[in-house]
């Protein structure tokens, strides 16, 4: 039998558990992580050895959806077994990832993964925060080398009143969603989404999810007493190499050191003779320091494998140098202060035949964003464990290789192209119209033809910039910026605006803003320290908020004001208002009705269950076309106006005429003049004027100009109607009776 061991804790009012010893068994250490009916099963694995000849930390964090965790069968309807991870498993993915990965040794080289698998999803409790816990916690009792713990929360803003992990429900009501994870005096990792919430308000939000994380990593603690394995040492997972040098052998170390202090020795005078402005000055004053490392090297007789080596530490030397001149001197190596923005500016209108497009610099990070406009219709349909619903608004990010000068494949959009989306349209989404006032479908694509800093914030900027050259009537324009942090291991830190390349090394932090002039609409924070102090992050937003609004400033320079007119290349979407009654008209059995007015006019139909219709099209004559034949189907028939109707019925009695499509009202023979019932056929035209509709809504008819026969029975039972009375007139209005 399994040794099942289960650790419980109180998180506000909530149970979170931990069982380990039941799952996985072969991994490094598995455990499962239960909140109310939500379960998670997190497993970790190492490889023995290292990958030789890679330059950063093979981590692998992957979340696995499970459509059986909320009793659900998804999928195609050719294929219904989970296949590759929706936008959504990614995000949790990467948000897992970006919170655990600065606290593996830095040294580490052994490919280490983390499999978060969502066995159980009920509708209150959302899996990715239980995961993220999950993680640290099977990380933290593992074998494998991490400095934990850290946990993670969630934080909401319900009628001004913070809510700690926030229930679906809840969610839907708050203006905040916050992610927080660290300890209980760092911070780590930030993911949030709010509705131009104030600096101050934000703060107050991270201070408050971090008092809870230490509830959770309590929990934490209690496992790795109960279950905790010894951690490997670093020096333990490092298989040497078979070649002839041994890899940590005296003589490499002698070379190590006599090219390290040749860099030191040379290293200002090729980054700090000057501002470098252009990420391209700065890799050629690297390369130029490697090619004299070279010589120096060979002047030593140093091997080649030695050499090769040696030369891996210039970069690293270049970004300690750059974070010690930020702290002991306030230098940046492109020039600037610690707070100055580089050269920004924007335009709109580029692309012609787009519906709105705009271009965003900041220094050499360029991004191209265009919209394109559509129908109700072309809404997303996003399935998943939680259920199934539309997004009305896309932002899909494209980074291009040619962006950084850079050769690779390019095979769609991996983790960093969703992760980068997914932020702008966090960004936008509060201020975009409501779909009352806008019923557009909206997606916006941004294109980055030029990175060296937060081209996320960049296609932020775009997409304000080329939604307002749409015409899209934004509440406010929405500005991003990247902050960037240096520090050492001594306790010294400096906040600097405008991250670029050589400044996000060791000690610092990529933390981005988004916002309007009001408030923060998005932040993502990563860090490559053990975590932040809540003085880091307080000034952090503060400067932050100053370089924001020079941003928007520049943005406002180029289009002050979203554009009164849509693109002549747009669609237009004409809105009627319909009787819910009549939605059944406009469809048809089948939808052969609707399918027949689409395929004649080229147009888009939506209709909503309150009656309104909305219809898509390119060009007016189309759209008016489709208007009148909806109009057609779903108009009422008036008192005191005429219509030309036909014959669709003969009676003894009188005849009856179709006045609007499936309507047909009786003109009594005593209406008819000198003329028979019999005189006339069906679909005879007649010119007829409503006279009246009784209360059973039967629609009665007269001939304009024609005298009422004096003396004809014209009651609604006997005379010359038949015998079968009320029932006898056949339809009323809207009947699809075949008694036509």
């Amino acid at each position: 039998m399994p040794n099942v061991k289960t650790f419980k804790a109180q998180i506000d009012s909530n149970e979170l558990s931990i069982e380990s010893g039941r799952f996985a068994l072969q991994a490094n250490a598995s455990l499962t992580m239960k909140l109310g009916d939500t379960v998670v099963l997190a497993t970790v694995v190492m490889s023995k050895n290292l990958r030789d000849g890679i330059d950063y930390f093979p981590l692998m964090v992957d979340y696995e959806e499970k459509f059986y965790a909320a009793g659900k069968i998804k999928g195609s309807r050719f294929i219904k077994r989970e296949g590759r991870p929706s936008d959504e498993a990614v995000l949790s993915g990467r948000l897992i990832d970006r919170a655990i990965r600065p606290l593996f040794p830095e040294e580490m080289k052994n490919d280490v993964q983390v499999i978060l698998s969502v066995l159980s999803q009920d509708d209150k409790n959302d899996a990715d925060i239980v995961a993220l816990n999950a993680a640290a916690a099977v990380l933290y009792v593992s074998d494998v080398p991490w400095d934990g713990p850290i946990a993670g929360v969630r934080v909401g803003r319900v009628d001004g009143e913070l809510v700690l992990n926030p229930t679906y429900e809840q969610r839907e009501k708050s203006d905040l969603d916050l992610v927080v994870a660290g300890t209980k005096e760092n911070v780590l990792m930030i993911e949030a989404g709010a509705n131009e919430i104030t600096e101050d308000d934000v703060f107050a939000a991270i201070q408050f999810a971090q008092k809870h994380i230490g509830d959770v990593t309590a929990l934490l603690e209690d496992a790795k007493q109960g279950i905790g394995k010894e951690k490997m040492a670093l020096e333990d997972l490092v298989v040497k190499s078979s070649s002839e040098e041994s890899e940590d052998s005296a003589e490499d170390k002698d070379a190590l050191s006599i090219a390290d202090e040749f860099i030191r020795k040379n290293i200002d005078e090729h980054l700090f003779t000057g501002p470098m402005k252009s990420k391209g000055e700065r890799k050629e004053a690297i390369d130029s320091l490697k090619a004299k490392l070279e010589e120096f090297l060979l002047e030593k007789q140093i091997g080649k494998e030695k050499r090769k080596k040696a030369a891996d530490l210039v970069w690293d030397i270049a970004e300690e140098r750059v974070t010690q001149a930020i702290l002991t001197e306030d230098k940046r190596v492109d020039g600037r202060s610690l707070t100055q923005i580089r050269d920004l500016s924007a335009e709109v209108g580029f692309l012609p035949r787009a519906h709105g497009s705009g271009v965003f610099n900041r220094g050499e990070t360029q991004v191209l964003s265009a919209v394109t406009l559509g129908a109700p219709s072309d809404q997303q349909i996003v399935d998943t464990m939680e259920g199934e619903y539309k997004k009305r608004y896309m932002h899909h990010y494209n980074f291009l290789p040619y962006s950084v000068g850079e050769v690779s494949p390019m095979r769609g959009a991996g983790r960093r192209e969703i992760g980068h989306g997914a932020l702008a349209e966090k960004a936008l989404d509060p201020v975009l119209p409501e779909s009352a006032e806008f019923p557009y479908t909206i997606r916006v694509v941004s294109e980055v033809l030029g990175s060296n800093g937060s081209s996320s914030m960049g296609s932020i900027c775009g997409s304000t910039l080329s939604l307002m050259d749409a015409g899209v009537p934004l509440k406010k324009p929405v500005g991003g910026i990247a902050m960037g942090l240096a520090s050492d291991t001594n306790g010294n830190w400096k906040v600097l605006t405008d991250l670029q390349d050589l400044e996000d090394g060791k000690g610092g932090m990529d933390f981005k803003l988004a916002g309007t002039k009001d408030g923060i609409t998005a932040i993502q924070l990563d860090t490559k320290t053990k975590g932040l102090s809540e003085e880091i992050v307080k000034k952090t937003l503060e400067q932050g908020k100053v370089a924001r609004l020079e941003v928007l400033d520049v943005i406002s320079g180029a289009i002050a004001e979203h554009r009164d007119k849509l693109s002549e290349f747009a669609p237009r979407i004409h809105t009627l208002k319909v009787n819910p009654d009549k939605i059944r008209d406009i469809i048809g059995p089948s939808g052969k009705t609707i399918n027949g007015i689409i395929d004649e006019t080229g147009v888009d139909i939506d209709i909503e269950q309150d009656g309104t219709v909305l219809i898509t099209g390119t060009y007016a004559n189309d759209i008016d076309g489709a208007i009148a034949t909806v109009e057609g189907l779903t108009a009422e028939a008036e008192v005191g106006k005429t219509y030309k109707g036909s014959v669709t019925r003969v009676e003894s009695f009188g005849v009856f005429v179709e006045v609007l499509p499936k309507q047909d009202g009786l003109v009594h023979i005593s209406k008819l003049g000198s003329v028979q019932p019999t005189d006339m056929k069906i679909g005879d035209p007649l010119e007829v004027k409503v006279s009246e509709i009784d209360d059973l809504g039967r629609i009665n008819l007269e001939i304009p100009g024609v005298e009422s026969r004096s003396g004809q029975n014209d009651s609604r039972s006997g005379g010359p109607r038949g015998s079968g009375g009320s029932n006898s007139r056949g339809p009323r209005r809207g009947n699809n009776s075949d008694g036509r």
